[in-house]
């Protein structure tokens, strides 16, 4: 979608970033006020900096030293080169404050925005790890990682090199413009004719150059996204060769970009360029009729070099506001796609009235349940369902059948479109998400690990596990003993998405990171899927202890892994069409039946008995 074209269609979008991130900036006040101060003090001293010279040019100069200087009483009886002197090393000492002055309203400002800046960034990382998985089905990574780390730094780089310098040059403009009209409001009304042309200029190509630069950020994230999705999936690129296929994709979008960011550059340098058109104007015609005043003896020699002084200092802030319009039009663009995601609530959260949840035993109702990731294509219909505490249920049926989405209900990855999910008899909504989760352990058929220590990866599965803790999880998934023989044992650091592990060895590290936190409820979805013979004997026994008395919930294509289910829920279309034990299921002829028998799974591998505790038995 394009953004709005001119500087006006451009401010509500400018306002709301500003108020978005105003709380922020509250908090930087003293920075910010010490900023102002030093700035205020370096307009001042430009604005006194031009006097010695006009002192020169007239007292000095000029046959009369102290003729119609007004202000140099003190010097008249001072010798000419005493006087000249005097008023060189003012001028020294005012630019010296003025850089002083400068050097701290720059650091002030970069310190503070600097700060708030970090710290959006901060707050837009947590909002997308708060955002549900419906959104994120929706989004693009590449586009959003694009908003995280290149759109943050865009604001970062022009807080530091655009907004604050042009809040500089404005009130230094302002207070130019002021003493030029106590000299002379004739010659400033003639300097400032020319300024109309130049506003109507920065008004029309500023909102020309926030669309281009939003229209760029856009593709820009198309291209991050992109690159994102090509390198995840090298494998299936280089063994389908698709690298030429990809690499024209990437160009295409790549000489979009590159012909949105010539645009826009040639817009800024226009803005630019007409910006020295105007200033010339104005100066030449200051030349012209100031001159005249002089040899009319209405002005000074001094008083015309002080206005041109204070014309070409004035001019070259207005110079500049059009090369920072420039960038602050981009800025928008990069402030408007950080507000866009912050603005965007999350759809699943804690209720007012939720509280943390108890010890849970585990027992589970799906409640007429209906959801879809898109509400108008449900993928579960009026499912309803009853799991008693520490009962092993096992749910099949095709791809898409509904399977992983209702498990996902469970620890509130999202939540129903319809109907109720209860755990112990509370509705899920009832507890905050976090007491929630910590009671939920999933293990998935591609466990992501993190690139960093095998220690660390296992003890993400709660929140200061202790050293015992985590090796007993190890244990217990049985790859404490492959781990310590890794070089540098649990802190061995692995690679990205745990790359540099085998499919077995990444799944018991994922089965220890479930094992870790002690859940009462456990979500298996594939977790053998793709093992050799050894790797899925050796990942089962791990799942039997890590299920060994939960209520666990076993996703699976392969029917020969669930034959000794306590229950087996067949799904089809989102809807529960058949329940009940291995047995009962192959008798009734079912749909069941006919998978098995299609899938030729007569004859069942049955895993090692596992013992229940008592709490399951009870359950």
């Amino acid at each position: 979608m394009a953004g709005p074209s001119t500087l006006r269609a451009a401010l509500p979008g400018l306002r709301r970033t500003v108020r978005r991130f105003a709380p922020h900036l509250r908090r930087e006040r003293l920075l910010v006020g010490g900023g102002l101060a030093a700035l205020f003090a370096e307009v001042g001293l430009r604005l006194l900096e031009p006097w010695p010279l006009k002192f020169i040019i007239d007292a000095v100069i000029v046959d009369d030293p102290t003729a119609n200087v007004p202000g140099l009483g003190w010097a008249e009886n001072l010798d000419a080169g005493v006087l000249l002197a005097v008023l060189a090393g003012a001028i020294v000492v005012l630019t010296g404050l003025r850089a002083l002055a400068a050097y701290g309203s720059t650091v002030a400002f970069a310190l503070a925005g600097n700060r708030v800046l970090t710290t959006v960034r901060g707050e837009l990382f947590r909002h997308l790890q708060r955002l549900s998985l419906r959104f994120h089905a929706g989004a693009r990574t590449g586009d959003l990682l694009t908003r995280l780390t290149s759109d943050i730094g865009r604001l970062q780089e022009v807080t530091v090199t655009a907004a604050l310098p042009l809040l500089g040059h404005v009130v230094t403009f302002v207070g130019m413009v002021a003493v030029m009209a106590w000299v002379d409001w004739r010659l400033t009304a003639i300097a400032l004719a020319a300024f109309p042309v130049f506003a109507l200029s920065m008004i029309q190509l500023t909102g020309r150059i926030r669309t281009v630069a939003r229209t760029q950020r856009r593709v820009e994230g198309a291209l991050a996204s992109q690159a994102s999705e090509s390198l995840g999936a090298i494998t299936v690129v280089q063994s389908y060769a698709l690298e030429g296929t990809l690499s024209d994709q990437f160009e295409a979008n790549n000489a979009r970009s590159l012909k949105d960011g010539v645009k826009g550059k040639r817009l800024s340098a226009a803005l630019e360029r007409r910006t020295d058109v105007v200033v010339a104007l104005g100066t030449g015609l200051v030349l012209y009729f100031g001159g005249r005043a002089v040899l009319r003896g209405a002005l000074t020699p001094g008083d015309l070099v002080l206005f041109i002084t204070y014309l070409k200092n004035a001019f070259k802030p207005l110079r500049d506001v059009a090369k920072y319009t420039g960038r602050l039009a981009k800025a928008a663009a990069s402030g408007e796609r950080i507000v866009d995601v912050l603005d965007t609530d999350p759809d699943v959260c804690d209720t007012p009235d939720a509280v943390d949840a108890p010890p849970l035993s585990g027992a589970v109702r799906f409640e007429h349940v209906t959801y879809g990731y898109d509400p108008q294509r449900p993928v579960l219909d009026d499912v309803d369902l009853d799991v008693r505490a520490g009962e092993r249920i096992a749910l099949v049926g095709p791809s898409g059948a509904g399977k992983s989405s209702l498990v996902g209900l469970l620890p509130r990855l999202y939540d129903p479109d319809a109907g109720r999910v209860l755990v112990d008899g509370v509705g899920v909504r009832g507890y905050t998400i976090a007491s929630l989760r910590a009671q939920v352990g999933i293990v998935l058929q591609e466990s992501v690990l993190f690139a960093t220590t095998i220690r660390e990866n296992i003890g993400y599965g709660a929140a200061g596990a202790s050293d015992e803790e985590i090796e007993a999880a190890a244990r217990l998934a049985n790859a404490h003993q492959f781990i310590t023989a890794l070089p540098d044992g649990y802190d061995t650091i692995v690679g990205e998405r745990g790359a540099t592990l085998s499919g077995g060895q990444r799944q018991r590290i994922a089965i220890a990171r479930a094992a870790v936190r002690r859940a009462s409820i456990v979500v298996l979805d594939e977790p053998t899927a793709g093992l050799d013979g050894e790797s899925e004997r050796v990942v089962t026994e791990a799942l039997n202890n890590l299920t060994r008395g939960c209520t666990t919930f076993l996703i699976a294509h392969d029917l020969r892994t669930v034959a000794d289910a306590d229950r087996i829920l067949y799904l089809d279309a989102g809807k529960l069409v058949e329940a009940g034990t291995h047995a009962e299921l192959v008798a009734a002829g079912g749909r069941y039946a006919a998978a098995r028998s299609g899938a030729g799974a007569d004859t069942p591998v049955v895993p090692a008995p596992r013992k229940k505790s008592a709490r399951a038995r009870a359950g």
